[in-house]
């Protein structure tokens, strides 16, 4: 059966974001063989959701105390592109990878599944 879950990220400057996720997020990772980075993410969620537009997919990363990731992240150099929200689901921002794509950084105040099952 499905024992995990492979994410791309599509980047106009790969080094960059492979930096970014080894040394600012400090994710473990694999060399897979000529610097082509393979990471350990931390546990993840699916969800689907509605849309009227075309299907689409997105990473959104989660902490526990988005304030304090934030701080954290920041002492970094790492851009956020739009102020904290307020959704029902959490609090959630944006920020900027070096290779120009962006990531939502959301703190969920929603009912999660137990990593244990």
């Amino acid at each position: 059966m499905i024992n995990g879950a492979h994410v791309v990220l599509y980047s106009r400057d790969a080094e960059a974001d492979r930096a970014f996720l080894r040394d600012t997020l400090g994710w473990a990772h694999v060399d897979a063989g000529h610097g082509w980075l393979i990471f350990q993410a931390p546990p993840a969620e699916v969800a689907c959701h509605p849309t009227d537009g075309e299907p689409a997919h997105e990473l959104m990363l989660m902490c526990d105390d988005l304030d304090a990731t934030q701080r954290q992240l920041a002492g970094h150099g790492v851009e956020f592109t739009r102020p904290v929200e307020e959704a029902r689901w959490g609090r959630v921002t944006t920020l900027r990878l070096p290779g120009g794509g962006e990531l939502t950084l959301y703190e969920p105040r929603h009912p999660r599944p137990d990593p244990r099952c």
